[in-house]
């Protein structure tokens, strides 16, 4: 729904991404009231999961107003400043971690001081990006825009599934004053897939007929393949079993496509996962993100976007596959936040007299261009 704007006061209604407004209020600095949160729903207002997200903003800034109605259907957020620092929060493990390290890898290069998150919770659902994809697909976009990474680093120190989570990640994120802008036009083609096939209070076995299957499906495109078993015991398990894999595909230009499948959880009603399965589930939808291609997975396209318009001023150019639903609202709430809109393009590949297809191989692309807004981050320490 359109925001309306009055006062530097953007009024939305409905829950839908809430997440996307709240990460946009707090870099815009402006505002945002939305009502109407699940107003109609037999349990209103807002969950416990989104509810926690709001305490993890309000620990990484100073000087932010929350109000809450009593009902939880009615929120007015306005940000502070961004500070950062060492942060310690318990996720809801309603949702997984990857729900909330997104948040954090938008707003980081903007804190006032090198951020230190500690999350503990959910490290690997299905209902959230898990923290192996983040670490394989959301970092390697962010290098793209630092000038240096140097103390860029998210480290898995225990793995947590659900129903009862008890994983923990560190997150660490450098401050920049401001994003370069890029150019980034080829995606090259696939070089080799590595993995990490996970099992947490399981029989290894899962882990290599996991490992099997998947393999059995990517050999008949591309022979350089690793995956890895991580098989974890005791604390480092985490409350809960299961089971899952993450691959990622790496370019010959740097692009990484990654995909990410986990196991039934043990209360979810659902069918226990089966080794085979997951495996040759991992391995399709690894293939799709590679069809789709891009210089970015679908998962992430809005954070590219996000970088792209908050960049120096100057012309920003960056492929990626078809847009998603959620990188399309992204983009509407680009322009209502920060005024900023981009010039979209399906561009065309040079071809030989006796070819037909005149499009780049796989599905439609989109050429994003924009020119940057020169975002300074105001917050950063000047000594």
């Amino acid at each position: 729904m359109t925001a309306i704007i009055e006062n530097n006061l953007l009024t939305y209604s409905g829950s839908n991404y809430l997440k996307q407004r709240l990460v946009l209020a707090t870099l815009s600095g402006k505002a945002v009231r939305i009502n109407n949160i699940r107003s109609e729903h037999d349990a209103p207002g807002l969950r416990d999961y989104e509810a926690s997200l709001i305490r993890l903003l309000d620990k990484i800034t100073n000087g932010t107003k929350i109000e809450i109605t009593e009902s939880g259907t009615s929120l007015y957020y306005r940000p502070g400043l961004l500070d950062g620092g060492s942060v310690q929060h318990n996720c809801n493990v309603d949702r997984g971690i990857g729900y909330y390290l997104d948040v954090l890898i938008a707003l980081g290069p903007f804190c006032k001081v090198p951020l230190n998150a500690t999350l503990k919770g959910v490290t690997n659902s299905s209902d959230s990006p898990s923290v192996d994809y983040i670490k394989s697909s959301a970092l390697q976009t962010l290098k793209k825009f630092l000038v240096v990474d140097d103390g860029l680093e998210l480290k898995i120190k225990q793995r947590g599934l659900k129903p009862l989570g008890g994983g923990e990640i560190v997150f660490k994120c450098p401050v920049r004053k401001n994003l370069r802008a890029i150019q980034f036009e080829k995606p090259g083609m696939v070089k080799r897939i590595r993995g990490t096939v996970y099992a947490s209070k399981v029989s290894p076995a899962f882990a290599n007929r996991t490992i099997e299957a998947a393999k059995g499906v990517l050999l008949n495109f591309l022979p350089d393949i690793y995956l890895y078993s991580d098989q974890t015991k005791g604390k480092q398990a985490g409350n809960s079993p299961g089971f899952g894999i993450n691959l990622v595909a790496e370019t010959t230009d740097g692009v990484f496509y990654s995909t990410d499948v986990v196991s039934n959880a043990v209360s979810s009603g659902q069918d226990p996962s089966i080794p085979e399965d997951l495996g040759v589930a991992a391995a399709h939808k690894l293939l799709e993100e590679i069809y789709r291609g891009g210089c970015v997975d679908s998962s992430f396209q809005w954070l590219v976007a996000l970088f792209m318009a908050l960049a120096q001023k100057d012309v920003s150019k960056f492929l990626v596959g078809p847009f998603t639903g959620y990188t399309i609202h992204f983009l509407q709430h680009l322009r209502e936040f920060f005024s900023i809109t981009f010039k979209l393009d399906n561009p065309k590949r040079e071809i030989d007299e006796d070819e037909d297809d005149d499009c780049l191989p796989g599905a439609k692309k989109v050429l994003m261009t924009c020119i940057g807004i020169g975002y300074v981050n105001m917050n950063k320490r000047t000594n």
